[in-house]
């Protein structure tokens, strides 16, 4: 008997949350003017996470200044490498988890994937340790590729900028902290620590402070250690807070107000009597002569009106 070549499973995830990533820039880095949002989305996946499954689209944008020397250049939502890796189907979430459990719980392949299996991630043993791999590669930082993509970003926009994220897999205080850069789209390095203070950050990014490529701004998210490290390491470079933990920040209090407005309107107006629905039959509707009643709220008197003269 023929052995039927062996396929990947197709994993579908309907009901999937939504994560649509805006690109965080807001004017062209070469002339200053506003990007214009783009319809289409640069790049579109369902990743698997520790949190459940999740439909991530980036939306870029393009410069649509005619003077601009690069006028219909893209951006793109940088974001998403905080998420999962280019080409991978699995969250970042996932891959420091398993590197954790392996470097530091010393579980095997087979063990990490009963775990994960247990948590709602589906993936076979070998897949675990293609994972394993990619987070073996992104802890030990730069290599010939990435610094070929880095040196062609500085070559194509002047300079690079630098993003760097925590990612905080299991809600303990292990941290998985990524660098990557924006322009490229280049996930550069990553380290997994229990916790960093701004100088131990400073010390990891030591050899990429020393690029020879000039750093334009810095994105990060709210974080004191980070955003420390990134004014220490690039003092001359803006740096801009990324917009996607900004709005969420803003949003938290004002849901709260929102949730708490739902209630007490829930609570004040919930004893109202309903408004009463009005009863024909069809014999009246057909247009009988019969005069049909109209209930009116409030305990006002009922008015009567004909089929023909009705609306």
């Amino acid at each position: 008997m023929e052995k039927l070549p062996r396929h990947r499973p197709r994993r579908r995830f309907p009901d999937a949350k939504r994560v649509i990533v805006e690109c965080d820039l807001e004017r062209c880095i070469h002339c200053g003017q506003p990007l214009r949002p783009r319809r289409a989305w640069h790049m579109r996946k369902t990743i698997q996470t520790l949190e459940g499954p999740l439909f991530v689209a980036g939306k870029s944008k393009e410069c649509v200044n005619e003077a601009c020397s690069h006028v219909g250049a893209h951006y793109y939502a940088s974001r998403t490498l905080a998420l999962s890796l280019p080409h991978s189907t699995y969250g970042l979430d996932v891959l420091a988890f398993i590197g954790w459990q392996h470097e530091h719980e010393h579980r095997h392949l087979a063990e990490i994937q009963r775990l994960l299996h247990a948590r709602g991630v589906l993936v076979n043993e070998p897949t675990v340790g293609k994972l394993y791999q990619q987070v073996l590669a992104l802890l030990a930082g730069m290599d010939a590729e990435r610094e070929a993509r880095l040196a062609q970003t500085a070559a194509e926009h002047g300079g690079l900028i630098w993003a760097l994220d925590a990612l905080q897999p299991d809600g303990h205080g292990r941290l998985l902290y990524v660098l990557y850069e924006v322009l490229g789209q280049t996930p550069v390095a990553a380290i997994q620590l229990e916790g960093a203070s701004a100088e131990e950050l400073g010390a990891w990014l030591e050899p990429y402070r020393r690029l020879p490529y000039p750093v334009l701004a810095t994105i990060s998210d709210g974080e004191k250690a980070i955003i420390a490290t990134l004014e220490q390491c690039w003092p001359d470079a803006a740096h801009q807070r990324c917009q996607v933990h900004f709005l969420n920040n803003l949003a938290e209090p004002v849901m709260a107000f929102d949730t708490e407005l739902r209630q007490q309107m829930r609570s004040d107006l919930g004893g109202l009597a309903p408004v009463p629905e009005r009863t024909t039959t069809e014999e009246g509707d057909a247009g009988t002569g019969e005069e049909t009643p109209f209930f009116c709220p409030g305990g006002a008197t009922p008015q009567t009106a004909t089929p023909a003269s009705m609306p």
